[in-house]
């Protein structure tokens, strides 16, 4: 059940980075991908700077969508100075 719980997680997560972000979105799977690396890299970011964004669903999700969002900022500065 973990493992669903995080691609739900991580295709809302992706979904919303590519909304706030005003995106296209990135399909299906690439959504769950952006979702559950934005999840990493928002854990990793909210660990390094003590930030705590609460337990359950909602802290799981803001902190995906966070990091996802950083992850599609890092993505479209690369992408265009390429």
């Amino acid at each position: 059940m973990t493992w669903v719980y995080y691609i739900i997680i991580g295709a809302v997560a992706g979904w919303l980075a590519g909304q706030i972000m005003k995106g296209e979105g990135f399909g299906l799977f690439g959504n769950i991908l952006v979702g559950i690396v934005g999840g990493v890299i928002g854990g990793w970011l909210f660990g390094a700077l003590n930030i705590s964004a609460g337990g359950g669903i909602i802290g799981s999700l803001f902190t995906a969508v966070v990091g996802a969002i950083v992850l599609v900022f890092i993505a479209g500065f690369v992408k265009r100075s390429s």
